[in-house]
């Protein structure tokens, strides 16, 4: 399967207004943004969990990152709220489910073959900080390498936010909304941009939160090869 698997085009999926797609497990549903790939793919993916839902334990060979949306995700490594920031990285194992019901974005197979680091972060607990040469955006750090920076974003309402990367980027609204290029996006909108491209986006008059990933798109279907290989 192929679904905006062409990362030298703009892509905009507004994933609320799309209906939920049972997955293999009882319970377990999604909305698929990206993916290349039958079960086993790179994709970027809405999951959501029913109340005591869960996935059979399984290994990560390309690595997951996932953002807990809402409700709590839950696996033996521990219980993660909303606005929890996981990295599993290639190799890693675990059981997935979630006793009250949740809801995640959840990216697979997109980690570098020998990325060994896991992370957790709160993100309710971390404090964002002003952008100095941006104003009226304030950012929380996640992740950072020499490929790709991953970060939530908080707008203020009304700011105009110039938009793009060298290496791509992607964002996902997690609060209030903005407009890119005519187009208004809500909770659960992702936009995609592709290596070099450029636009701008004016956040809505109750400003926006985002999640954001940059520098990642340019090498992405040669990632997906390596890791595979």
């Amino acid at each position: 399967m192929e679904l905006n698997a062409n990362f030298a085009e703009r892509v905009a999926v507004h994933a609320a207004r799309l209906p939920w797609i049972p997955s293999p497990m009882p319970g377990v549903e999604r909305r698929m943004l990206d993916r290349i790939g039958g079960e086993v793919a790179r994709a970027t993916t809405i999951v959501r969990y029913a109340p005591k839902s869960r996935f059979s334990a399984h290994t990560h060979d390309g690595g997951e990152e996932f953002l807990v949306l809402e409700g709590v995700f839950q696996d033996e490594h521990g219980d993660y709220p909303a606005g929890s920031y996981v990295r599993n990285p290639p190799t890693s194992r675990h059981t997935p489910g979630s006793e009250p019901g949740c809801t995640i974005l959840v990216k697979l197979w997109q980690f570098e073959p020998n990325d060994r680091r896991s992370m957790r972060i709160d993100t309710g607990a971390t404090p964002f900080a002003a952008d100095p040469g941006r104003p009226g955006i304030a950012t929380l750090p996640l992740f950072q390498d020499a490929r790709e920076d991953v970060r939530i974003e908080r707008w203020a309402a009304g700011a105009t936010v110039p938009l793009g990367d060298p290496g791509g980027m992607e964002l996902l609204v997690l609060a209030g909304g903005f407009a890119e290029a005519g187009e208004d996006f809500a909770p659960q909108s992702w936009l995609r941009l592709p290596p070099g491209w450029t636009t701008r986006a004016i956040a809505d008059p109750e400003g926006c939160r985002l999640w954001m990933k940059s520098g990642h798109l340019a090498d992405a279907r040669a990632l997906l090869r390596d890791a595979a290989a």
